[in-house]
């Protein structure tokens, strides 16, 4: 598991132990990406793709803005929703983002269905898990509620997609409303059914060099390079929607 950067400087970790740090490694710090959970998917072709040393650090989006709001470090900021970088962007901790993926909703059940689920329709009466409506999968998923006019009743509320996955994996729930890439990568674990009119609420994924950034010309390339025809091969592999 990729393991998120100290506040404590390297410099000062070495000097501590009577070491000296390497050229490379005091000038050449690894960029620290702060991706929104469900695009930890695409991190080992990222890295790979960018030759850069890369770290990650996946979380819900809300909460990535505000670990960068009270002063975390960070790099390169990958938002799960437009909303989410706006604010980012007015609070001064990430400029210039850009759009690099669509990501839409649907449905996921446990292998094997055991509650026999097979439309919102059924959804009352079932143990259902959706992101917290202040974060984007949350807000998404009232979206297409108060669209389709549907009156859902979850018996948990998650922070991050990734948990609600989780939740719908290990049994906990009977149905969850997740990313269509997430229940991509679940693969066998769970079913999939699609939600009437998620395609018209999809969610933009926007990426932007933090105002903290080490190396601002590094993290730039790699937010160019989320956006590139390489990468775009990448999103679309996972489920994503390439960024027009």
């Amino acid at each position: 598991m990729p393991r998120p950067r100290l506040l404590v400087p390297l410099t000062a970790v070495l000097l501590a132990a009577g070491c000296t740090p390497t050229p490379t490694e005091a000038e050449n710090p690894a960029l620290l990406v702060l991706g929104a959970s469900s695009t930890r998917v695409i991190n080992e072709e990222l890295a790979a793709l960018s030759g850069a040393d890369l770290e990650f650090l996946n979380a819900g989006t809300t909460t990535l803005v505000e670990q960068l709001a009270d002063g975390a470090p960070g790099d390169v900021l990958i938002t799960a929703d437009e909303a989410s970088m706006e604010q980012a962007v007015a609070l001064g901790v990430a400029r210039a983002p850009r759009v690099v993926a669509i990501n839409s909703m649907v449905m996921v059940v446990p292998a094997g269905n055991p509650a026999g689920i097979t439309s919102v329709e059924d959804l009352p009466g079932t143990t259902l898990v959706l992101c917290d409506e202040r974060v984007p999968c949350g807000a998404s998923a009232r979206r297409i509620s108060d669209a389709q006019d549907l009156a859902l009743t979850p018996a948990f509320r998650e922070y991050s997609v990734s948990d609600v996955l989780a939740r719908v994996v290990s049994g906990q729930a009977d149905a969850g409303w997740v990313y269509r890439t997430d229940a991509l990568d679940a693969g066998a674990a769970v079913e999939v059914i699609d939600i009437p009119g998620a395609e018209e609420h999809p969610n933009t994924l926007l990426a932007a060099v933090t105002t903290t950034a080490v190396d601002k010309q590094a993290a730039t390339d790699l937010v160019t390079l989320l956006h590139s025809p390489a990468m775009a091969r990448v999103w679309e592999e996972h489920g994503f929607l390439p960024a027009p």
